[in-house]
This record gives structure tokens, sequence and C-alpha cells, in this order.
């Protein structure tokens, strides 16, 4: 079962057993200072041994005095104009067992491939298009395929309708009538910003640039809508997605470690922006 979204005060978190923490996905700078030992509480009551925050840079002196540490940022996330921070606390030192020299070389080689494809096409009967809610039953099937485990319901259709009317796009590389890629698009019209998330590719058509594709195709949208800043979080251990992203332009800022349920396991998530 996915962790649950809900508010305390004019803040929004997410928790659970699921990712075993908090995320503090949407500070409400008016429930400062007392928000941090509330989520403090709330962690120690429900056994939780770390909490993630994304924060205004100019929140980091509070965050820091109660115990926080940056582990990555997206510049320009708030309108083009403030930083992001991703805050980190933890409650219990067996949360940060680390695979550093192992992610480290798989930055490495990603960057070294940064700008290598800058027009990226599909093979030939292939096409790129937003999804409907026609589709949804369809990108249901292929998440649940995909990821055994995810840090948001994807694989319930009726997240995904939700998330649809609300403010995700959600994008398909078509083949022969059938989807057989997807990602999405989590916009926030307010500040200017979208992660670029949910990439999920059938085994049989990896290694075609899909994702690729899709990131190109998804960045083209998001400037005709007046979107200023991309960032990413994706998996530390996926050389292709961390390529993909180093590849069309986005820069690393940083990983968050063991934070984030996918395929059954909690995983380090590398953070990557890009202005456009």
């Amino acid at each position: 079962m996915s962790d649950i979204i809900e508010k305390i005060g004019n803040s929004l978190i997410q928790h659970g057993t699921y990712n075993n923490r908090i995320y503090l996905m949407k500070l409400d700078i008016g429930d400062l200072p007392d928000l941090i030992p509330e989520m403090d509480r709330l962690a120690e009551k429900r056994g939780y041994n770390k909490i993630f925050a994304k924060v205004p840079a100019d929140s980091r002196d509070v965050f820091e005095a109660k115990g926080y540490v940056k582990e990555a940022g997206v510049p320009g996330y708030y309108s083009g104009k403030k930083e992001a921070l991703f805050m980190c606390k933890y409650f219990t030192g067996n949360r940060q067992e680390d695979t550093q020299v192992e992610d480290d070389r798989i930055i490495s080689t990603a960057k070294d491939k940064a700008g290598d494809i800058m027009n990226p096409e599909l093979p030939e009967g292939f096409l790129i298009r937003m999804c409907t809610e026609a589709d949804v039953p369809a990108m249901a099937e292929i998440y649940a395929e995909v990821f055994p485990t995810y840090p948001f319901p994807i694989q319930d259709p009726a997240y995904l309708k939700k998330t649809m009317e609300d403010n995700v796009v959600y994008f398909a590389v078509e083949y022969k009538g059938n989807i057989v890629a997807l990602s999405s698009c989590e916009i926030d019209f307010e500040n200017r910003n979208a992660e670029m998330t949910d990439f999920a590719t059938l085994p049989q058509f990896r290694g075609m640039g899909m994702s690729t594709s899709l990131l190109s195709r998804m960045e083209k949208e998001m400037d005709k809508k007046g979107i200023l800043t991309l960032y990413t979080i994706a998996r530390a251990a996926s050389y292709g997605m961390n390529t993909v992203f180093a590849r069309l332009g986005y820069e690393f800022t940083g990983k968050l470690v063991q934070n984030t349920n996918i395929s059954g396991n909690l995983e380090n998530m590398n953070v990557w922006y890009k202005r456009i």
C-alpha cells in the first residue's frame, strides 16, 4: 500500500511505512518553526527513520538548526528565481547505508555522454502523443508490469485519472496501436516548474531511445505552457535514466540517500535540473 498524503497546518506531507519516511512535499512558510518538531513527533510515533523536506533555500538555516542536511537542490524551482533544497534528517544510521563508489561511477559515465543526442528520433512506426483518459487502463497495466513497487500508486487507474485531471500530463510512445512506453510531467503552475518522471518502457522495447524521445517531447510541451524549470529525481542505480538526462543538458545537483521505494527496495535517487 502506498504512503498517505495529508496536511500539517497548511503544509503538504506524504508519509507511511511504504517508503518508511515523511516527505514534506510543499512547505507553507507560515507553519515554521512549529512544523519541524511536529514532523519529528510523527516520525518517532510511527517509527519512520527519515524525513525528506523540499523547502525554499531561504529556509535552510531553520532546518539545519534542527538537524537537517542538504542532499540536493533545484535552482530556479520557484518561478525561475529561487532554489528549492532537498533537506534530510535521519533517525537511524542504517538508513544512510550507501553505494557511493557505484553511484559515482554511474554519474561520471552519464556526464561523459552530455550532449550526445540533441535531436532524438524514434524508429519508424513509433509515435509519441499525450495520453487521454481512455488510455488509463493500459497505462496502469504497464506501470504495474514495470514497477512492482513505486512511491506513488501509478498502478491504480483511479490515481492516474485523478492526477490527469489535476496537474499531471502523461505521454506515451505508441506502436501498432499499443502503448509501449510512458512518462509524465507533474506541473507546478504556481511556481512554473515541472518534474519529469514516471518513465516506463516495456522490456521488449528497451534500448530503442524511448525515454530520450519522450523527454525531448515533454520539454517542448512544457515550454509551450510557460514552464521555466524542469527537474527529475532519478534512480541512482539506473545508468540509462541518468544518461538520458545528462544527454539532454540536465545538471546533477546531488543524491538522496535510501530515499524511495521502487521495485521492492529503498533506493538512492539522483536529482537533475534544467532551465528552459
